[in-house]
């Protein structure tokens, strides 16, 4: 295990679910940054917090120190990072978070698991059907439908880092109760059409571009209406 602390949460991450890269992203304090920064600006006290890819649960400590830890659910489709979110949640006093493991799909999606890629660095792990990459191990994980959860929970801010999954949810319409969605899409995975279809289809659910907070591929949208 090795420790890291961001903005005075504490995170301690298994060996074997990182890399040099990551690794110095976390000592650095880059792992997140933009996300977190749009969070601090945009996250209001009262706010419901759904935090579609916790990763570590770095992000999810974050929302609950604002928040309060049981109004954030977490999700993340990685077995090998569930006890750790777990354990670094508990320990940035966000105990009340809920943790959900499984992984994002779309409603047409067939089945009740999806195909996932374990890559050596949690943080590049992702639907095998989504170019996570070569190597990595396969798993049959829970599949998630992202209306469901939406109905269950009722957040008013979404947080989504499902790599690469995010362009598969293009054409679903967002409930109302949604004001804000931080979103870090990953354009390596699908093309320029692809990212076309992912904003057209916030803007039908009246979600906007917000430049206020949104960084490189960290996006924020905003509810208007």
């Amino acid at each position: 295990m090795q420790d890291f602390i961001l903005k005075g949460i504490a995170l301690r991450i298994p060996d074997q679910c990182l890399g040099p890269t990551l690794i110095e992203a976390l000592k650095s304090g880059r792992y997140e940054h933009s996300e977190a920064a749009a969070l601090e600006r945009h996250l209001q006290p009262g706010d419901r917090v759904l935090d579609l890819g916790a990763g570590a649960g770095y992000l999810s400590c974050l929302a609950a120190r604002i928040v309060g830890g049981a109004n954030v659910t977490a999700v993340e489709a990685n077995p090998d990072m569930i006890a750790a979110i777990r354990a670094n949640l508990d320990a940035n006093e966000a105990t009340a978070t809920r943790l959900i493991e499984g992984a994002i799909v779309p409603e047409s999606h067939a089945g009740d698991t999806v195909r996932f890629r374990r890559n050596a660095a949690f943080w590049a792990a992702a639907l095998a059907e989504d170019g996570a990459g070569p190597g990595g191990r396969i798993s049959e994980v829970a599949a998630l439908r992202l209306g469901p959860l939406l109905a269950e929970h009722r957040p008013s801010v979404v947080i989504m880092d499902i790599e690469g999954a995010e362009a598969r949810l293009a054409d679903m319409k967002w409930p109302g109760h949604v004001r804000l969605l931080v979103m870090e899409i990953h354009t390596g995975r699908y093309d320029g059409r692809a990212l076309k279809r992912l904003f057209d289809g916030l803007s039908a659910s009246d979600m906007t571009y917000m430049p206020w907070g949104s960084r490189g591929e960290t996006l924020v949208f905003q509810r208007v209406g």
